[in-house]
């Protein structure tokens, strides 16, 4: 996809994300709500054949509506959150779901005046790395944070932080790539 078209469907994920938090907030079911995303955000996360089949043209938009009905059933998402999944599919956005979990779950931060911090690392980090990692994050920012950590194995070491706009990189991939360009370069 385009940049463009990656900056459509991500104005598209965010738009979504804030209906279905505006709405959970109004029925008081915020708590139900996030529950439902960050499940959805494992399911997807656990899949990358999942995530491939709701972004997929292949499939007719009543197949998805079909899929993601039933993997909310197996989730045991709440109705909103099932309603809010069959919403996003019959209009043909279910690709846009996995990122629709990613922006609601920074919302959902926000409210409670938390910053989201995305962790990638090429193994998954302990519970003490992810303790150390969140108070460093938390002295280093002044705020609460909350993190989403996923494991990339490309990244082959190290890790990559990303909180807001900000990005700090560490990882072996990143560093072997500017010795091949430097080595290209000279």
């Amino acid at each position: 996809m385009t940049s463009a078209g990656n900056a459509i469907s991500n104005e598209a994920a965010q738009r979504y994300a804030r209906a279905l938090f505006d709405l959970a907030l109004e029925t008081k079911a915020l708590a139900k709500a996030e529950a439902d995303m960050a499940s959805l955000a494992e399911a997807f996360a656990e899949s990358g054949e999942l995530a491939r089949a709701v972004a997929s043209p292949m499939h007719k938009a009543d197949d998805k509506v079909k899929a993601l009905g039933a993997l909310a059933k197996a989730l045991k998402l709440s109705p909103l959150g099932t309603k809010f999944i069959g919403v996003v599919a019959r209009n043909g956005r279910a690709g846009d779901l996995p990122a629709m979990t990613v922006a609601f779950a920074a919302l959902a931060a926000a409210h409670r005046g938390a910053i989201t911090a995305d962790i990638a690392s090429a193994d998954a980090l302990t519970a003490t790395q992810l303790k150390e990692l969140t108070t460093a994050l938390k002295t280093a920012l002044g705020r609460e944070v909350e993190i989403r950590a996923e494991v990339r194995p490309e990244l082959i070491g190290g890790l990559t932080v990303k909180v807001g706009s900000r990005m700090f990189d560490s990882s072996l991939r990143t560093k072997l790539d500017g010795v091949k360009q430097a080595m290209k370069e000279a």
